[in-house]
C-alpha cells in the first residue's frame, strides 16, 4: 500500500512540472512575448511608467500576472478606474469650480439708486422677480446713497450701485472693505440752453452757468473741463442750487441761460419747454479735452462687500452676467425699458423714460477697462478736492480684477 501511494505521488509531481514546463515555453509565444523583444515598446512602456494617470491612460507599467482581470464592470482594466474616479482641483483647475446647476444659489441684496445708476438693473429686476435668475435677489432703490452706505456697512447689503466718487469715499470708510465689480453708467451730464450757442466748452467764457451740487462731482467735473479748455476761474460764473427742478425753471424764464443737468432731468426740461436743447454732452466733452488715451466721465459704480465676494465668487460672476445683458437690454429696446422704469417709480412718465434712456450711457465695464476709466476719472476728482474721494485715492483692491 505504501509503495502504491509513493508511485502515485512521484507521478503526479511529473507531471505538474511537465505542465509548468509547456506554461513556460508558451509564454514567449504570442502577441504578449513580442513586447520584450521590441526596443521601441519597451522604452514607451518605461516613459508611460513617469507619467502621471492623467497623462498616461495606460496607467504604471505591469507584468501580464500582476494586472487585473478584464470584467464586464471594468472593460479597460485598472486605468479606467483612474479615469472615473473624481479628479482633485490640482488636477484639474478648471474644473474645480462647481457649476451653475451644482452650487447652491445664494441671494443677493442689492441697493440702488432712483437714477441713471439703475436703470441698467431693470431686466434683471424683472426676471428675478419672475424666478429667471440663478440667484435670489432682493432689490431695494432709495432715494440717496446716505442710505445705502449703513446698511452696506452693517452687512444687510451685498452689493449696491452708487456714484463713482461715493465708493472711493466707502472703501475708505470701511478700511478697504468693499470692491469695485463693474461701471455701470458712464457720463449723464449736459449743458442745455434755450438760445446761447455752444459748440465747445470754450464758448462758455464770459457766460453764466446754473446748476446744483457745490463742492461735488458736478463741480470738480465742469472744472476739470474749464480748465482744460484754458478757461480762468474768472472767466465763467457758477450759479449754484438746491435741486435740478430749480435749474429747469431758470431755463423755463431766461431764453439765453445755460444749465448743467444729469439725465432725466435733462429730457424731462426739453419736453416741457420746446425752446429747450441740448448744447453740449459733457462726457463727450471730457473725452475731446483727454484725447485718444483719455477715458470717459465716469457716473455710477457697482460695488459688492469684499466679505460677499470671497464666501460667493460663482454669484458675483453670475451677477455680473445678468447686469450685463439686462444693461445691453435696456439699451437695445428703450420702450420696454421705460415701461419697466415706471414700473420701478425711477422715472414718473414712460415717455420721458423712453426718450432718456439712450442718454443715460447705460453699461456694464468690468476688468482692466473698469480699471482704467474709473482710476482716471478719480483722479481728476482727487485733484479737484481730496475729501470727494475720501481724502485718498484708493489702492489697487479696490478693482475687482478675477
Amino acid at each position: 500500500m505504501k509503495k502504491a501511494k509513493h508511485f502515485y505521488l512521484k507521478k503526479m509531481a511529473a507531471v505538474s512540472l511537465g505542465l509548468l514546463l509547456c506554461a513556460a515555453v508558451l509564454g514567449g509565444c504570442g502577441d504578449s512575448g513580442q513586447t520584450a523583444g521590441n526596443p521601441e515598446q519597451t522604452e514607451s512602456a518605461a516613459v508611460s511608467s513617469e507619467l502621471s494617470p492623467a497623462e498616461s491612460t495606460a496607467g504604471p507599467a505591469s507584468t501580464e500576472a500582476e494586472r487585473e482581470p478584464l470584467s464586464a464592470e471594468n472593460p479597460a482594466g485598472p486605468a479606467s478606474v483612474e479615469a472615473e474616479r473624481e479628479p482633485s482641483p490640482a488636477e484639474n483647475p478648471a474644473g474645480s469650480a462647481l457649476s451653475e446647476a451644482e452650487r447652491e444659489p445664494a441671494v443677493i441684496r442689492v441697493g440702488s439708486l432712483k437714477g441713471p445708476t439703475s436703470l441698467g438693473l431693470l431686466h434683471l429686476m424683472d426676471k428675478a422677480s419672475k424666478g429667471e435668475t440663478a440667484d435670489s435677489y432682493e432689490f431695494q432703490i432709495t432715494t440717496g446713497a446716505d442710505e445705502l452706505l449703513p446698511l452696506m456697512v452693517k452687512g444687510e447689503l451685498d452689493i449696491i450701485l452708487v456714484p463713482a466718487n461715493v465708493a472711493a469715499v466707502l472703501y475708505r470708510k470701511t478700511n478697504g472693505g468693499v470692491e469695485v465689480i463693474d461701471i455701470n453708467t458712464l457720463g449723464v451730464l449736459y449743458m442745455v440752453t434755450g438760445t446761447a450757442e455752444l459748440n465747445s466748452i470754450a464758448d462758455l467764457k464770459g457766460k453764466t452757468v446754473y446748476l446744483t451740487g457745490k463742492g461735488t462731482t458736478p463741480e470738480a467735473s465742469l472744472r476739470y473741463l474749464l480748465d482744460a479748455c484754458g478757461l480762468e476761474e474768472k472767466d465763467v460764473s457758477l450759479e449754484f442750487k438746491s435741486e435740478a427742478a430749480e435749474v429747469a425753471a431758470v431755463l423755463a424764464e431766461n431764453p439765453d441761460a445755460i444749465g448743467l443737468l444729469p439725465q432725466p432731468f435733462v429730457t424731462a426740461a426739453c419736453m416741457q419747454n420746446e425752446n429747450l436743447k441740448v448744447a453740449l454732452d459733457m462726457n463727450e466733452e471730457w473725452l475731446r479735452v483727454q484725447g485718444e488715451a483719455g477715458n470717459g466721465m465716469v457716473t455710477g459704480v457697482t460695488v459688492a462687500r469684499k466679505d460677499f465676494l470671497a464666501e460667493n465668487p460663482e454669484a458675483v460672476a453670475a451677477f455680473l452676467e445678468e447686469h450685463e445683458a439686462s444693461a445691453a437690454a435696456v439699451n437695445e429696446d428703450p420702450a420696454a425699458g421705460a415701461v419697466l422704469a415706471v414700473e420701478a417709480g425711477i422715472v414718473a412718465k414712460e415717455p420721458i423714460a423712453q426718450k432718456a434712456i439712450p442718454q443715460c450711457n447705460i453699461v456694464c465695464i468690468t476688468g482692466e477697462e473698469m480699471k482704467k476709466a474709473l482710476s482716471g476719472y478719480l483722479q481728476v476728482l482727487h485733484d479737484f478736492n481730496a475729501e470727494l474721494v475720501g481724502g485718498k485715492a484708493p489702492e489697487e483692491d479696490f478693482y475687482y480684477l478675477p
